[in-house]
C-alpha cells in the first residue's frame, strides 16, 4: 500500500532516479525522456516514467531529508517493485578541491542522524552504494569525458548547523560533502536487497561560501543527470 504515490500497478519502472527538488524531476523528464507520463502528483511530489535510448526509466521527487526519502524510497521498493534507486541532488563541498557543478559518486554516507541508531539499537551501520552501480556511473561518466570524485559523504540532519564550525571535523577525515538523504537511502536499499546510488553535484562550498542560485539548482545540473540515465536497464 502507498500513501504518497498514487501510481497504478507497473507505472514505475524498476530504475528510478530521485531528486529531491519535484521541479527537478518534471524538468528532467520533459528535457530528457520521451513517451513521458505523470504518474504521481500527490503533495506535488511529482512522479514520472518514460524512455531514455530506448530504456524505461521513472523520476520521483522525495522532498529534503532522511524522513522523507525514507518515505518514497520504502514505498516505490515495496509498492512499486523499484530495483535501481538512484538519488540525483546537490551537495554542499568541504574539501577545497571541490569547485561548484563537481559531481560526486558517495561510495558510503555516513551521518549525524539517529536514522540507523534506533533501527540497530545504538551500533553503528555503514550505509554503502552498490558497487555495480558506482562502477557503471564511473563508467558513463569517463564515456562521456565528465570528471567526477568519488568517496564519503556526509547526510546531515541540519541544514543550519547550530555550530557552523562542525563541518570541519567531518573534513578533517575526508568527507567530501554535505546533503541530507543517502544515508536512508542506502540503508533502505541493503534491507531490501536493491540497488541505490546517490549521484550528487556541487551546488555549494562551505569552504569558499561560494553558491548556485536556485534556477540552476533545479535545472541545469545536466552532467548529473546524464550519467544517473545511463544507469536505466
Amino acid at each position: 500500500m502507498s500513501f504518497h504515490i498514487n501510481a497504478k500497478p507497473g507505472e514505475v519502472a524498476e530504475t528510478v532516479l530521485l531528486p529531491g527538488d519535484p521541479l527537478r524531476a518534471k524538468h528532467i523528464a520533459e528535457t530528457m525522456l520521451e513517451q513521458v507520463t505523470c504518474y504521481n502528483h500527490v503533495r506535488n511530489m511529482y512522479g514520472f516514467t518514460g524512455y531514455y535510448q530506448g530504456k524505461r526509466v521513472s523520476i520521483q521527487g522525495t522532498g529534503m531529508g532522511i524522513p522523507s526519502i525514507a518515505i518514497y524510497a520504502s514505498e516505490l521498493i515495496s509498492s512499486f517493485q523499484a530495483r535501481r534507486l538512484i538519488r540525483v541532488g546537490s551537495c554542499g563541498a568541504i574539501q577545497p578541491e571541490l569547485q561548484l557543478r563537481d559531481i560526486i559518486l558517495a561510495m558510503a554516507a555516513s551521518t549525524d542522524s539517529s536514522f540507523n541508531k534506533v533501527r540497530f539499537g545504538g551500533m553503528d551501520y555503514a550505509p554503502t552504494a552498490s558497487f555495480r552501480l558506482l562502477k557503471n556511473a564511473y563508467d558513463a561518466a569517463m564515456r562521456k569525458g565528465i570528471a567526477i570524485k568519488a568517496g564519503n559523504i556526509l547526510s546531515s540532519d541540519n541544514f543550519y548547523n547550530a555550530n557552523p564550525e562542525q563541518w570541519k571535523l567531518w573534513a578533517a577525515y575526508g568527507v567530501l560533502a554535505i546533503e541530507m538523504e543517502s544515508t536512508a537511502l542506502y540503508t533502505l536499499a541493503a534491507q531490501h536487497q536493491v540497488e541505490a546510488l546517490s549521484i550528487l553535484t556541487v551546488s555549494d562550498s562551505l569552504v569558499t561560501g561560494e553558491e548556485e542560485p536556485a534556477a540552476a539548482r533545479e535545472k541545469a545540473f545536466t552532467q548529473m543527470f546524464a550519467i544517473a540515465l545511463e544507469l536505466a536497464e
